[in-house]
């Protein structure tokens, strides 16, 4: 299922470029345009969920499948050292996209205060 207006739809569908830094039938990974870090993937199911509060029975298989494949991702960036795995939840965390994903973080030594 796809929502007209989510972007991230949008990038899975191809009707906006990204940069892929993995793909399979679940789940695409790209790198974000405005990153916070050396590497900065965001790692987004195919699949429209709004955000982790939306995760549930039906749809946790794809979460498991993300995070099984969140250390290959990183492997291939050599973020040998260490990565940070970030997902917003609503407003107050500023989530911008209401489409679940989950940014991968590293590159450099990252701050302490996740503040």
């Amino acid at each position: 299922m796809f929502i007209t207006d989510c972007i991230f739809c949008k990038i899975i569908k191809g009707e906006i470029p990204s940069k892929k830094a993995y793909e399979d039938d679940k789940i695409l990974a790209f790198y974000d345009i405005n990153p916070q870090a050396p590497v900065h993937v965001l790692v987004i199911p195919k699949a429209h969920i709004p955000s982790v509060d939306a995760i549930n029975e039906e749809n946790c298989g794809i979460v498991s499948h993300i995070f099984t494949k969140i250390p290959q991702i990183a492997k291939e960036n050599k973020l040998d050292g260490g990565y940070r795995v970030i997902s917003n939840c609503g407003d107050n965390a500023c989530q911008s996209v209401k489409h679940l994903h989950f940014h991968i973080l590293g590159g450099k030594q990252l701050s302490e205060n996740m503040a």
